[in-house]
């Protein structure tokens, strides 16, 4: 069980709420500084008085080490503990580390006159000035974490519940060549976006691009411009229109336009709000405008969140075929709220739930087997655990095979009938939808050539129609399937490449599928015979 850290200046209140958040939580509460003073036999005072300032902080140091690797505690650090890079590293990989805020003249009355004696740093003639020069001195050690609670206003009660809120995050690290960037799931995120974006290197007045469409915007920009605002950015909008239709080259140059006019230069970021298609153009648009400038994602669909948004793909579509020109641009940072989904319509989850469903087939049978148990999950909610979950299985395959040169091919489950029938439908059929489809014609052709039992396929049909998915292939012209497919750009030579499930959680790559079987797959899938 991972760590609750709570940080902060002196006066934010770190003891009191970190003594409630353990109270909450069931834990045990160690007050760091409290700690100290019980190991060193006196008062912090005498220990400055005494030793000096640097003898404490090493005894802050030590503690720091022993703390992080003790499991499923609530820490109060003391005031000046994380300042330390080297402490503050230690203690954001033991858990989650919130700072606590406040201003100025909030923090000087909360520290009574009776309580300076106790605060040697505060032992001087004009404390608010120097609670204004260390909190300067001190600001970018916290601005360094991303997740900020001001304290200013808010209760005990009031800031114990908002730590509890975000102890619940779930921060997985992505690692690619070159670098790496974390993806940070929990619920009410969006409202800490500001904060994870200065954590991650941010610079303070830099201008933000936020790329989303006219059916997102309303719902949640505003929330993430007054975040970006707070942590001191500069944002401004740009509005893309919504839909597959719409991811074009076309659509990239009306964003380079919106860029120039909102003052986005080499040192800006773009910050992608919205569902797969505006993460994929946002992306497009961040890795060629200057010849690449930062590049946030902030998925607000499931089919983002599980898919799009990691891995570095981005691109748009030609008439000929879908992703046709695009870019690997690696992600500063990910931030994921599953709140979100709260507003997104069934058929969108549903579309989302296939790549999740898709990820279980792939790599991780238990989480297939609680989504074959649908009357245990809500039609419109999963839970940040599912979605980390289906998260690390294509974490896992993208480290291994970041410039999809063999391996990360296995992400392709489904797609190649996928894509050819995305295309013939005009983009009309959703892409999760698709994938369904194609992922039970993968199942089925595994089965015909005796690579999988036929079990299996009835397993993931059934997986799939208890979530409303389809799995009968539109009445199109098989032929005509088989043609959109030959222009899948995944092709091999003159060949497909299919990826095939031999099981749950088992899948092999293939290239010599007889054309024949899959156009008979297809027909007895529903699809229209030649001729």
């Amino acid at each position: 069980m991972s760590n609750v850290v709570v940080t902060g200046f002196m006066g934010t209140g770190k003891t009191a709420i970190g003594r409630e958040v353990a109270r909450r939580l069931g834990r045990p509460f160690v007050d760091m500084d409290a700690e100290i003073e019980a190991r060193a036999g006196k008062s912090i005072p005498r220990i400055f008085a005494e030793d000096g300032e640097a003898v404490f902080r090493e005894m802050e140091s030590a503690l720091c080490r022993e703390l992080s690797t003790r499991p499923g505690l609530v820490i109060a650090t003391g005031g000046g503990a994380l300042v330390n890079p080297h402490n503050r590293a230690l203690m954001m990989k033991s858990g989650v580390v919130i700072c606590l805020t406040c201003d100025a003249d909030e923090i000087l009355r909360r520290v009574s006159c009776s309580d300076k004696a106790d605060r040697p740093l505060l032992n001087v003639p004009d404390p608010r000035a120097e609670i204004e020069r260390l909190l300067e001195v001190r600001r970018p050690a916290y601005q360094a974490i991303p997740w900020q609670v001001d304290t200013s206003k808010l209760s005990i009660e009031e800031a114990a519940e908002r730590v509890v809120e975000i102890a619940g995050v779930i921060t997985l690290p992505v690692r690619y060549p070159g670098g790496e960037y974390e993806i940070h799931i929990g619920a009410g995120l969006l409202s800490h976006v500001g904060g994870a974006l200065r954590a991650a290197g941010v610079p303070e007045g830099s201008r933000v691009a936020i790329v989303s469409n006219p059916v997102v915007a309303p719902l949640y920009g505003s929330q993430v411009e007054t975040a970006l605002r707070k942590a001191g950015l500069q944002p401004f909008f740009c509005s893309i229109p919504a839909g597959e239709q719409h991811k074009t080259l076309s659509t990239v140059a009306t964003l380079y336009e919106q860029f120039l006019a909102g003052g986005l230069d080499r040192s800006g970021t773009v910050l992608a709000l919205g569902g797969g298609v505006t993460g994929d153009v946002a992306g497009f648009a961040a890795a060629t405008f200057m010849r690449g400038v930062r590049f946030v994602q902030v998925p607000t669909t499931l089919l983002a969140m599980v898919d799009a948004s990691v891995g570095g793909k981005t691109g748009v579509d030609l008439p000929q075929g879908k992703n046709l020109v695009g870019a690997f641009k690696q992600p500063l940072l990910v931030l994921i709220d599953p709140a979100v989904l709260t507003t997104l319509p069934v058929e969108e989850f549903r579309s989302g739930l296939a790549e999740v469903i898709k990820h279980g087939v792939i790599g991780d049978p238990d989480l297939f087997a609680e989504l074959e148990t649908v009357q245990h999950h809500s039609p419109l909610a999963m839970s940040g655990a599912q979605i980390a979950r289906s998260l690390r299985v294509k974490i896992a395959v993208v480290e291994e095979d970041p410039l999809e040169q063999e391996r990360r091919a296995v992400l392709n489950l489904g797609h190649t009938v996928a894509h050819g029938l995305e295309r013939l439908s005009g983009f009309t059929l959703r892409h999760g939808e698709a994938v369904s489809v194609g992922m039970v014609a993968a199942a089925r052709i595994a089965a015909e050539l005796k690579r999988a039992d036929s079990a299996l396929v009835d397993r993931l049909e059934a997986a799939l129609s208890a979530w409303g998915l389809p799995v009968r292939c539109p009445a199109l012209d098989a032929g005509a399937i088989w043609e959109a497919m030959a222009h899948d750009k995944k092709r091999r030579g003159r060949g497909l490449r299919w990826v095939l499930p031999r099981a749950i959680g088992q899948v092999e790559l293939a290239e010599d599928v007889p054309p024949q079987v899959v156009r008979a797959v297809l027909c007895g899938m529903g699809a229209r015979r030649e001729g």
